[in-house]
């Protein structure tokens, strides 16, 4: 195993994936910072404290073909770590939710986990290393009103990742979901909006009374604790944690 293994994450031009670019980078990984939006993930890799440890791309986890093409630079540029973030969110009633837009989210979160997972493994398997890391949430776990394709595409992630990990046993290859509650993202900032205008409430209410209110310690999840975890994902000393839930929530699901 390399010690240092390149780190792929999707969804890398904001939020979470923009935020752990920065934080590994700090610890001397070097990042493939991929998202749809190639001006947004061109300046994540500026922001980066070395620049030169980060890569630009433009993906598309719902693309098959810039996923194979993705996977053709992968075989010449080693990935040992990805990290399946790309996501995106709809408040709404099930009633008056899109179907298209219900489609975009399953294929999105669940989808484009798969389609990058898949693109990924053989190269893991040839060097005998691989760390597969989801970026769930708290709604893998429990459920929200109004956010049926959100709370559906996080379940199944966790359902995908035991499946692959009894797959991928015979190797050093692990995978896991980390499932953070409500983390102060541009993400969640404008679920703030959605969820005032759902509730009839002003955004401060949404914050206190349904945000932080299942939460014992009342605190919103930081990128740093984040990032601490899926460092230890990264290690050889989680090689026999695999198909595993890592669930920072504050204490929410402990009620």
């Amino acid at each position: 195993m390399i010690s240092k293994p390149t780190a792929a994450i999707t969804g890398a031009g904001s939020g979470v994936g923009r935020g752990l670019c920065l934080e590994l980078v700090r610890t001397g990984f070097k990042i493939l910072a991929l998202d749809k939006n190639f001006d947004a993930v061109n300046q994540t890799v500026a922001m980066l404290a070395d620049p030169a440890l980060g890569q630009a791309h433009e993906l598309d986890v719902t693309s098959d073909s810039q996923v194979n093409q993705f996977a053709r630079q992968a075989a010449e540029e080693p990935v040992g770590v990805l990290i399946n973030n790309a996501g995106l969110q709809r408040v709404a009633p099930l009633e008056e939710f899109p179907q298209e837009q219900w489609d975009r989210l399953i294929d999105v979160m669940l989808q484009g986990a798969c389609r990058m997972t898949r693109a990924v493994l053989p190269g893991m398997r040839r060097r005998g290393f691989g760390r597969i890391i989801n970026i769930g949430s708290i709604h893998s776990l429990v459920a929200s009103p109004y956010k049926t394709a959100y709370v559906a595409a996080k379940h199944g992630l966790l359902g995908f990742a035991k499946a692959v990990a009894l797959e991928t046993a015979d190797a050093d290859i692990t995978i896991n979901t980390i499932c953070p509650s409500y983390i102060r993202t541009p993400l969640v900032d404008a679920q703030i909006a959605d969820q005032a205008a759902a509730h009839g409430m002003n955004e401060q209410e949404v914050i206190e009374k349904i945000m932080l209110a299942p939460m014992p310690k009342k605190a919103f999840i930081t990128m740093e604790e984040i990032a601490g975890t899926v460092r230890f994902l990264m290690s050889p000393e989680s090689r026999n944690m695999t198909g595993q839930t890592l669930v920072l929530d504050g204490g929410w699901t402990a009620q």
